[in-house]
């Protein structure tokens, strides 16, 4: 019996044309696994386009709840940002493909797991990272790396390598963005943001949404519910967080939300531009923030945004199976046990416009925060309370002020 690999199989034409090479260069059968992790109908007559490229057999995982819970809530719960503006829909879907990878390797027998991720990308390290954290005795070839044996360094090439090995599929010369989309988002690069001088052609681009300027000309009320940071309801219905993220999706790419134009920092060293459209993640992570502004004390908030920055860089480097990210999610766990309650926004527009929050353990006490003065705050004590905070100025400056008359 031949030896097996596993492939990261999208249907697009770079995994189809990895099939038979993988087969020319190392004599393997090669098992297919297409992890739908909320991509829509992206996963559409794949089995046929499979086995049409020579593969040995499919499979097709659905992903969306683990995806949501295991891996977006975490991140939810952590504000999770990188560089102030990426949600991380790419980075959070690797983790999940590679553990469900691994698992089908296992379960085959197979000696090698093969990914199609680019050489200059960020994938292909969060790929490699979590494969070797959760199976380090299996083999990893990323065809863009072998030089020696892959050729191909363009569409055409790659088609007339298909056509070369019988397989005569419908793949087009495209000219379009290359894209990664799941549940969270959609990615948009190339074409004219190869060039940060140039402005997105949005009409072009966009695939969830609209952009602001075409947005409804009326706004609209939403309420989101959570339980210990994470979402349970929307508009007062009791709902999953999947069925939240999807309706949010649809309500925010209705108003232009979730738009985000970036340059950013790869983890392989160079600076690339996209295009995210995150509309439901936007919201999500927005009222997310409403209610812990309520909720986390003052010293407990700044320390958060600081392990919340940290959160988002291991998730964005692919170091999701490591010690580090387990210790900062405890971490962040234990500081969403009381946020619960209620964020009401209005979405008009692009923007996210706040119109109440409420929990049961809100910190805001209108008796202390109010002008007038109540119980439990006396105007006279923040008299040698200034004093005591501001003595370490007061005494530099009379040091100062001493040390410029000795001068004289």
């Amino acid at each position: 019996m031949k030896e097996k690999v596993v492939l990261a199989y999208s249907g697009g034409l770079d995994t189809t044309a990895i099939i038979p090479w993988l087969k020319e260069n190392y004599d393997y059968d090669v098992i297919c696994v297409c992890a739908n992790v909320g991509q829509g109908n992206e996963i559409e007559g794949l089995d046929e386009r499979a086995k049409l490229s020579g593969a040995a057999k499919l499979y097709i995982e659905d992903l969306t709840d683990e995806f949501v819970e295991d891996f977006i809530l975490p991140c939810v719960q952590a504000d999770a940002t990188y560089e102030n503006k990426y949600l991380l829909g790419t980075s959070m879907a690797r983790p999940v493909i590679a553990k469900r990878l691994v698992e089908i390797a296992r379960k085959e027998g197979a000696v090698a797991i093969c990914h199609g991720a680019t050489g200059k990308g960020n994938d292909q390290v969060r790929f490699e990272l979590a494969i070797k954290a959760l199976a380090p005795d299996i083999k990893i070839i990323a065809p863009w790396r072998c030089n020696d044996t892959w050729k191909m360094d363009s569409r055409e090439a790659e088609i007339e390598y298909c056509k070369a090995h019988g397989i005569d599929l419908p793949f087009g010369m495209d000219s379009s963005y290359s894209r990664d989309r799941n549940l969270w988002h959609i990615s948009h690069e190339g074409l004219e943001l190869e060039d940060p001088a140039n402005e997105p052609n949005y009409d072009h681009l966009l695939v969830l949404g609209t952009t602001p300027e075409k947005a409804p000309e009326d706004g609209e009320y939403i309420t989101l519910s959570f339980e210990q940071g994470k979402p349970c309801a929307l508009n007062g219905e009791k709902m999953s967080a999947t069925a939240i993220i999807e309706k949010l999706n649809e309500l925010g790419a209705k108003h232009g939300i979730g738009i985000v134009d970036i340059v950013e920092n790869r983890v392989v060293g160079m600076k690339s531009r996209g295009v995210y459209e995150t509309p439901g993640g936007t919201i999500l992570i927005e009222a997310h923030k409403q209610l812990e502004e309520l909720i986390l004390d003052r010293d407990t908030f700044a320390f958060k945004k600081v392990v919340d920055s940290k959160f988002a860089d291991v998730v964005y480097e692919g170091k999701w199976f490591t010690p580090l990210r387990e210790s900062l999610q405890a971490f962040i766990e234990k500081t969403q046990e009381y946020v619960t309650g209620e964020a009401k926004m209005k979405l008009y527009k692009g923007n996210i416009i706040k119109a109440g929050t409420t929990s049961p353990y809100s910190l805001y006490n209108e008796s202390i925060a109010s002008f007038t003065t109540g119980d439990l705050y006396d105007h006279h004590d923040a008299e040698g309370f200034i004093n005591l905070f501001g003595l370490s100025l007061k005494v530099r400056a009379m040091r100062m002020e001493e040390a410029k008359n000795n001068r004289k």
